[in-house]
């Protein structure tokens, strides 16, 4: 049964712990539910907005229409072979607790995307990454649903046009899809992925030598802890910039004046820049502005500090995007959805 709310505080959906509200708000707990909340008058007549853990959201004033909270769960086996399975997980699974459920059953592919926030369903739109590791590496197939017809459509890797933290869906078909479910071909085999980062001086500083991916997910976890805010505690949307590329005439322009600049080569001869490094030479670690503020260990991360407005995150972003721009010339891109 649909239980659509009016006038809701959209604060404890959005991990930036921003106050905002929606005109309507409803959860989805089967696919049938959006079926029928499909020929309401409320849903055809109101703007949309379909979320998940809210973790990649900021909100900068109410949302004048109907939110949606994707609630779909349940994780099953699909298909298994000698080395390989494949795994659904519905969209409205937590994301690191679907990981945890991964590396518990021994299946390899998800560990070094430990204690990434959100859910599920995000993790394709995103093609969410850490250490190494993307989700169009484990990818598989993910099953939607038309946001007007109420088809539903299977969509697979090559038709989800994966790139830097984006996808399909949020270029071409931006908004059209409810994601219902994401499988991932994961292996048996503990093929392990420990040369990105900081991985194997954490495995050191554990004392393990031949680690399993359970010990794997633990150093990534013991990473991200260390330098990353927990959203619980402080307001965060985890990574709110992306790293930027750049030509190789740009990147040697650069190097010639800042020896110390981090980057990796790409395949179509470009370079990226880590974006929380041209931050951090900014001298905006720590930064604070009307109560939101560049956190004081990684740059690439905008908290709210002092129960801010979404306002205030968004011309804090403007300061830091206008500081990089004006000491190096590169233009950075927000990663996190503006509302």
């Amino acid at each position: 049964m649909l239980n659509i709310k009016e006038n809701i505080s959209l604060k404890p959906f959005n991990t930036f712990g921003i106050e905002a509200y929606g005109t309507y708000f409803v959860e989805i707990n089967s696919i049938d539910d959006f079926l029928l909340l499909l020929k309401t008058d409320i849903y055809i007549n109101n703007l949309k907005l379909i979320i998940g853990g809210g973790s990649n959201i900021l909100f900068t004033k109410d949302f004048n229409g109907l939110v949606i909270k994707n609630n779909l769960k349940g994780i099953e086996l699909i298909n298994e072979t000698t080395d390989e399975v494949i795994i659904k997980a519905a969209a409205g699974e937590n994301w690191h607790e679907f990981v945890q459920w991964s590396i518990k059953n021994n299946f390899c592919g998800l560990e070094n995307l430990s204690l990434i926030p959100g859910c599920v369903g995000a993790s394709p739109m995103q093609n969410i990454g850490a250490y190494g590791v993307e989700i169009k590496d484990v990818f598989y197939e993910l099953e939607a649903i038309h946001t007007i017809t109420g088809e539903k459509k299977t969509f697979k890797k090559d038709d989800c046009a994966f790139g830097y933290r984006e996808s399909v869906f949020k270029t071409k078909y931006k908004n059209q899809f409810l994601i219902t479910s994401v499988s991932f071909k994961l292996s048996k085999h503990q093929n392990l992925n420990t040369s990105y980062g900081a991985i194997n001086t954490e495995l050191e500083a554990m004392g393990i030598n031949k680690p399993t991916v359970k010990d794997v997910s633990k150093a990534v976890i013991n990473i991200r802890q260390s330098k990353l805010p927990d959203p619980k505690i402080t307001g965060n949307a985890g990574s709110f910039f992306k790293n930027a590329e750049v030509s190789k005439e740009k990147y040697e322009s650069l190097k010639s004046q800042f020896e110390e600049i981090v980057s990796y080569s790409l395949p179509n001869g470009n370079f990226k820049l880590a974006a929380g490094w041209l931050i951090e030479q900014c001298g905006l670690k720590g930064f604070e502005k009307n109560g939101a503020a560049v956190h004081a260990k990684q740059a690439l991360v905008l908290i709210n500090k002092n129960n801010c407005t979404g306002t205030a995150v968004f011309e804090l972003s403007d300061y830091v995007l206008q500081k990089v721009f004006d000491k190096f010339g590169v233009i950075l891109e927000r990663e996190v959805n503006i509302i």
